[in-house]
């Protein structure tokens, strides 16, 4: 059963040493959104899950082993989260790096679970439900981009219609709203460059059925790229309410 999900973004700059930061934190907007990551993965391991899932978009849907390893050598940096020969896609390989951070790689226990790119929305909230029943408590972290489609900030060049998808997105998890994320369009994954789209979409079947609230904790696009970060928690599971961002 859902009792937590957490909602990150899987950028690779989001790790402090692939842009040279050696101290240990990123600049700027990238610092205020692994910040708003931060919080959310503190509520996540608050409510005592029994089991954390972290799903993430990939080339095809599949669960890895839980000491998977992944890396960013496909972006030109020289760096592996985890033991072992890197083979987790970026949306899992991040999101291991912040269970990593908040110190619960490997307690409670973890499973990861990439969803094809291609998969469509009933394959996904299927799943999500599946993943929900793996254990009595279970806390879901989905890492997902929003659109691509900003061009890089500049505001007489946006894209409006990622400007609106991004907008319901947000509405969508701040409120919760596990209905609404389940009918996003796949069609709209290639032609607004969305990669979080699988993942929000497991989130969504993971908690159909549950008494929902949900906070948003940060929206920024300080590349072109809307990160999202959000937490929910079910009301009548125990779980801890999320904290505020840090600032």
């Amino acid at each position: 059963m859902l009792i937590a999900g957490a909602v990150c973004p899987h950028p690779p700059l989001l790790i402090p040493e692939a842009m040279g930061a050696s101290g240990g934190e990123p600049p700027g907007d990238l610092r205020k959104l692994l910040n708003a990551c931060d919080v959310a993965l503190r509520a996540l391991t608050a409510a005592v899950p029994d089991l954390i899932v972290v799903a993430g978009a990939g080339p095809e849907t599949r669960e890895y082993p839980a000491g998977a390893a992944g890396g960013l050598h496909d972006f030109g940096v020289d760096i592996t989260v985890g033991d072992g020969e890197p083979e987790l896609p970026l949306s899992l390989t991040i999101g291991r790096w912040l269970l990593l951070r908040a110190g619960c790689d490997e307690s409670p226990p973890l499973a990861l679970q990439a969803v094809s790119n291609q998969a469509g929305p009933a394959e996904c909230l299927a799943l999500g439900a599946a993943l929900a029943d793996r254990a009595p408590r279970v806390a879901l972290l989905a890492m997902g981009d929003g659109t691509a489609r900003r061009a890089a900030g500049r505001e007489d060049m946006a894209d409006p219609d990622a400007e609106e998808y991004d907008a319901e997105v947000a509405e969508a998890l701040a409120a919760a709203d596990s209905r609404w994320l389940g009918t996003l369009d796949p069609a709209l994954d290639d032609k607004l460059l969305v990669a979080g789209r699988p993942a929000w979409q497991v989130l969504a079947g993971a908690a159909a059925g549950r008494r929902i609230h949900g906070r948003l904790h940060c929206v920024t696009a300080p590349f072109g790229v809307t990160y999202l970060v959000a937490f929910w928690d079910a009301i009548d599971s125990g779980a801890a309410e999320a904290p505020g961002p840090a600032r």
